[in-house]
């Protein structure tokens, strides 16, 4: 009996396409990540950031052929994003360019879904986070985070998803899917930079250190100086943290959204779903708890309890909701750094 796999379409994911022989130079002096050490079988992460070292965007960085990589992110800062990369091209020999129409992209989870991508030939050989597969006819796969049933496949519309990977076209049962696809990676505490939250966040804030999208022995790039003197100084006292209700609620929380905890620690939204049972997980930056804060970076949250009233959001609107909610504090599947 075959064990079961959950396929989502990925469809608030764009690709943006650098290309030509100064692709990596350029990028190596963009973004976080070490673009120039990156292996042809490595999908990493990467910050983007302004000179201040906030994160205009989190990028999921796929090698191609030769100097090319397709960069992934959310669909609604795309434009922004190529915008800003094309200002800093000057002589650069590379094109950068929106190639969404070009990629399909799909997520695969649970236990059956590594014997699919063997089915397709697609499986990657090691189980490190990032490591890629890659077929003849230009189809993509990598392991998502740190579970061993997570990946995200990628094909050129050209020739579509192999048959065994393809995401299910009845509405109700993609719609399930893709709630089910969100829930795991605010589980896995995978943030993600959208219009509301650009430029919020310098990138510990958001664990890009911790999910190794920072490379710290790299040349210069923009907002190094920032990230670098919060990395050696440690003085990271807010980080991105895991909170869930302690009932269903009907009240909302979307990235960008503020809100206070019980014990006077203000939060902002980066991610959010409600979970099938109603009750609302989320990801947010907010203060370290008392002990894990102060000069020096810290561990994840201890799982317990805590109560959250949620206040006005990011643009200024009435509360989110009138009532305060309980909401308890979740850890993370990763240590931060000390």
């Amino acid at each position: 009996m075959q064990s079961p796999v959950a396929r989502t379409l990925l469809e608030d994911l764009a690709w943006i396409a650098v290309s030509g022989p100064d692709a990596r130079k350029f990028l190596q002096g963009q973004v976080s990540q070490d673009v120039l050490g990156l292996p042809a079988d490595r999908v990493r992460l990467a910050g983007l950031h302004t000179p201040q070292g906030r994160a205009v965007a989190i990028l999921r960085l796929v090698p191609l052929a030769g100097e090319s990589l397709l960069l992934g992110l959310p669909t609604e800062i795309a434009a922004a994003v190529i915008l800003r990369l094309r200002r800093y091209v000057l002589r650069a020999k590379l094109k950068i360019d929106d190639a969404s129409d070009a990629w399909l992209a799909a997520g695969l989870q649970g236990p059956g879904a590594a014997e699919a991508l063997v089915a397709a030939g697609l499986l990657p050989e090691a189980a490190a986070i990032g490591a890629l597969a890659r077929r003849a006819d230009g189809c993509l796969a990598w392991r998502h985070d740190a579970s061993p049933d997570r990946f995200i496949v990628l094909g050129p519309r050209t020739t579509g998803l192999p048959v065994a990977l393809q995401p299910p076209r009845d509405e109700p049962e993609a719609a399930e899917a893709r709630r089910a696809w969100q829930a795991a990676d605010v589980a896995g505490g995978l943030p993600q930079v959208r219009n509301a939250t650009a430029e919020a966040f310098v990138a510990q804030m958001l664990n890009l250190d911790a999910l190794q999208g920072i490379c710290f022995e790299k040349g210069c790039y923009t907002g190094q100086e920032v990230i670098a003197r919060a990395h050696y100084r440690g003085r990271v006292k807010r980080r991105l943290q895991r909170f869930r209700t302690l009932a269903a609620t009907d009240a909302v929380l979307v990235p960008g959204d503020s809100g206070t905890l019980a014990d006077g620690r203000a939060f902002r939204v980066v991610e959010s779903v409600r979970l099938a049972d109603g009750r609302l997980e989320w990801l947010a930056v907010a203060p370290l708890p008392e002990g894990m804060g102060g000069e020096d970076e810290g561990a994840p949250a201890a799982a317990g309890a805590a109560s959250a009233a949620v206040g006005a959001s990011s643009a200024g609107e009435p509360a989110v909701a009138a009532a305060p909610w309980q909401a308890e504090s979740l850890p993370l599947p990763y240590a931060l750094p000390h």
